[in-house]
């Protein structure tokens, strides 16, 4: 099996003064995080190969780059997604768990994701794992800390102490598997453990799965708070958000992240200089990110993983049905404008119907998990689900009146630009992203583009034509990301006292998430036909433009003499309307 490579040519050798004592020294640190399931290069929701990373070609590159000195870590979300929950019942380790104990890492924390299957799943996980497992602010049941906080390595005679944390909000996300843990903040729990260890480091890191910043406004749930709190740290290791962060500086603290489904590796050089007190000071530091595409699968690590390899493939591939009639989504007029974020389709009706079957509630929202998102006409896998619903969101089911769901819908509106005179396309807000536009079903509703945000829903009915009235009261279903992230929790759409109601989460947990739901309603309520449905409940309005300029935009965007932008980050597209000016003239 791979192990510590004997021979590095990058690192540095240590160097050894006049008199024979050693005062400079190189320690090399490997990181990585958000591996999710990758644990062959195969991507088994869509059941095809994909070479941009898994752990049998990060077990190639960490050969490469490991010495017998050097450290190694992961910060998480390791175990979920890439359909690897299906091992999740199995009585040996996880096959992930496998690969990084065959790996043979020396510290691993808990990502969020981690949570999503409940504290039993936590608990074996962190029991088959060889390696220190760190998250120093979950505490358990019984008011027991899951695992430590810290632990101290040494590595050619030096010190190396590593404290791990888990972002403090899992309490949203996995609120029903948290309700009687006890999760804190993780810069109180990380200043008190440094205090603690005075005296007894050389090297201090930092293995956080939390992103850079704060998330919904929650202080010290990002590193950069942590950092600003305790400069102490030489290192920080971000995870969570899948930003691909070589090297960053936030107060005087090199900050790394890598991207998610091991396409990248982390690997942080050290320099440290013995002074006339006998003290070493980290004097040098430099990171480098390693692509994990470009190193083959490690042969050994690939005969470790078969089995589970072929469990995934034959899963991956079972039939469970037929589209008829057509795709559930017509093919994009514009290449950059989501036909779904503009009409109404069946691909978005099938997910809302779905939701609203199993949640048994009159309305329903969702949007759309990618923006390619389509299933065409025959036979449907079970790995096609993932073609409709990317994502292994669970269902929920809320109570709430009228006027909630018309600033619900107004929250959702703010997605489209204000249409002004001479737009000949529809445009998209670059600040919002692709999946926080939400789609409603069990009302008939109109979204004027040509108002402001805020005031944008118009003739918001319910199916027998009456209006929606705010004193109307109603059950809806959305996922829980939706659900925990925005619409139970004050700040984001809600003030404090006019929260909507949870009456229901992971709705039929027995049979899984959405994805798994939509497998199980193409199955059973379907009876393994679907086919290409809509209502037409919902209208985009507002927008007016002259059909001969739009034709041309049309024409000229599909030659590429124009194009439509995306948002810098890539996250959200067509964020600037065609205009009549951009037109070429011939």
């Amino acid at each position: 099996m791979p192990g510590k490579s004997q021979t590095d040519t990058r690192r540095k050798s240590n160097v050894v003064d006049n008199d024979g004592e050693c005062r400079t020294k190189s320690i090399r640190i490997i990181a990585t995080s958000d591996l999710h399931g990758k644990f062959m290069p195969w991507d088994y929701a869509l059941n095809k190969k994909s070479r941009s990373g898994s752990m049998a070609q990060l077990a190639s590159a960490i050969c490469e780059y490991r010495s017998e000195s050097t450290l190694l870590v992961d910060a998480g979300d390791t175990i979920q997604d890439n359909s690897a929950d299906i091992f999740l019942d199995l009585q040996e380790p996880h096959p992930m768990v496998q690969a990084l104990n065959v790996l043979q890492y020396d510290v691993w924390v808990t990502g969020n994701h981690e949570y999503n299957y409940g504290m039993d799943v936590v608990r074996k996980t962190i029991a088959d794992m060889k390696a220190v497992v760190l998250t120093g602010n979950v505490f358990d049941e019984q008011n027991k800390p899951i695992a430590r906080g810290s632990t101290v390595f040494v590595r050619d005679g030096l010190r190396i102490a590593v404290i791990g944390m888990v972002t403090p909000n899992i309490t949203r996300w996995d609120a029903v598997h948290m309700r009687s843990c006890r999760v804190t903040d993780p810069l109180k729990e990380t200043r008190a453990i440094i205090d603690a260890l005075q005296g007894q480091y050389d090297v201090l890191i930092g293995v956080f799965h939390m992103g850079i910043g704060n998330e919904y406004g929650v202080p010290n749930s990002g590193v950069t708070d942590i950092i600003n709190s305790c400069p102490e740290f030489d290192v920080m290791i971000s995870a969570h958000e899948h930003r691909r962060i070589e090297h960053k500086w936030i107060n005087g603290v090199l900050v790394v992240q890598n991207q998610h489904m091991a396409r990248t590796m982390s690997v942080i050089d050290l320099t440290l200089d013995k002074n006339d007190d006998g003290q070493w000071n980290v004097t040098g530091k430099n990171a480098d990110m390693i692509d994990i595409s470009r190193y083959d699968a490690d042969p050994a690590m690939v005969r470790l993983l078969g089995k589970y390899d072929v469990l995934a493939r034959l899963d991956a591939s079972k039939p469970i049905g037929m589209l008829a009639g057509g795709p559930l989504r017509p093919e994009n007029e514009i290449r950059e404008i989501p036909e779904a974020q503009i009409h109404d389709t069946a691909l978005v009706d099938l997910i809302n119907a779905v939701h609203m079957h199993y949640a048994k509630t009159p309305v329903s929202a969702t949007a759309l998990a990618t923006l390619d998102a389509n299933m065409y006409p025959g036979v449907i896998h079970k790995s096609d689900t993932s073609l409709i619903y990317k994502y292994a969101n669970t269902l929920y089911k809320l109570h709430m009146n009228g006027a909630q769901l018309k600033k619900y819908m107004e929250w959702s509106a703010r997605y489209y630009q204000t249409f002004r005179k001479g737009d000949l396309t529809i445009s998209f807000n670059p600040d919002i992203r692709s999946y926080n536009f939400d789609i409603f079903e069990g009302v008939l509703y109109e979204i004027n583009i040509s108002k402001e945000p805020g005031s944008r829903i118009e003739n918001l009915t319910w199916p027998d034509g009456s209006p929606v009235l705010d004193v109307d009261e109603f059950d809806i279903a959305v996922n829980n990301y939706r659900a925990m992230v925005y619409l139970l929790y004050p700040g984001e759409i809600y003030d404090d006292d006019e929260l909507p109601q949870l009456l229901e989460a992971d709705i039929r947990s027995d049979i899984g998430g959405v994805r798994e739901l939509i497998r199980d309603y193409i199955i059973r309520v379907c009876r393994g036909v679907i086919r290409p449905e809509t209502n037409s409940n919902w209208a985009v309005t507002g927008y007016e433009w002259d059909p001969a300029l739009r034709a041309r935009a049309v024409e000229q965007l599909a030659a590429g003499l124009i194009s439509i932008p995306s948002a810098p980050d890539g996250r959200t597209p067509n964020v600037r309307p065609v205009r009549e000016e951009d037109l070429v003239e011939y």
